[in-house]
């Protein structure tokens, strides 16, 4: 159901289900949270990257098949398990990129959309399709809020429409559309580019970047000031000071 694999600094998590098109079962997704807990405390890994797979679908959401509707308060502590995800996420130190090789629907949209980056195939097709079956995509809404201006946005809730890869990035839900031959070296690109900056600039950074989302100004300010000075302390600020006044490459120590 679902795969994964360290090689050296980054782990690779594959929603492997491709009969059900990737479903996002609470199975699938608890393992997910199982897979990332390890990811973002190990020291070794820098960037986690989840993906679908096979080459057209990264996943069509979630498992209707499985008496989705059948017992609505007693499913509703399970039906949390997207919502964990989510914050699993976020909460991460390590950036995490999404593989975006084909659709990605409903849950499997939140999913593209809870990482910090994305990368999809043109071919790749996405939406909230969540209407059209009587549902509404209830928390993905805390994802896509933020990325998508609020009319497109209730559009497609509203009407369940789908759109290409090209639509979904200028939306701003992923970062580029590639062609499908260019899909891996551009994630590779990513995740390189990511692996070679300071672990621990990454941690505070990507922390205070999603803290501040929903602050004042005058509030977020004074988030970002202690910020600033909490991540002066660090080896690795110190470090990359003196490298670049020495002109030569940092050695990061992620703390």
């Amino acid at each position: 159901m679902i795969r994964y694999e360290t090689r050296g600094v980054r782990t690779t998590v594959t929603i492997d289900d491709p009969e059900r098109r990737n479903a996002l079962t609470n199975d699938a997704m608890a393992e997910i949270d199982r897979v990332l807990v390890d990811a973002c405390g190990d020291p070794d890994v820098r960037v986690i990257v989840i993906t679908g797979a096979g080459d057209h679908v990264f996943s069509a959401g979630g498992d209707l098949s499985g008496g989705f509707v059948d017992a609505p308060l007693a499913g509703h502590g399970e039906r949390g398990a997207l919502a964990d995800l989510i914050r699993r996420m976020r909460r991460c130190p390590k950036p995490v990129v999404a593989r975006v090789n084909g659709h990605a629907l409903g849950g499997g949209l939140g999913v593209v959309a809870g990482c910090d980056m994305a990368v999809a195939s043109r071919h790749a097709v996405f939406g909230t399709p969540e209407i059209a079956v009587g549902l509404w995509p209830m928390m993905i809404t805390a994802v896509l809020r933020p990325l998508v201006p609020r009319r497109p946005l209730l559009e497609m809730m509203l009407l369940g429409r789908r759109f290409d890869a090209r639509e979904a990035a200028d939306l701003g839900i992923i970062n580029r559309a590639v062609e499908p031959e260019e899909l891996d070296d551009t994630v590779d690109e990513i995740v390189d580019s990511l692996a070679s900056q300071s672990p621990a600039a990454l941690g505070l950074g990507k922390a205070a970047f999603y803290a501040v989302e929903d602050m004042d100004l005058d509030t977020a300010l004074d988030h970002l000031h202690i910020g600033l000075t909490a991540i002066s302390t660090t080896e690795d600020a110190a470090e990359g000071v003196k490298a670049f006044l020495e002109k030569r490459e940092p050695n990061w120590r992620g703390r």
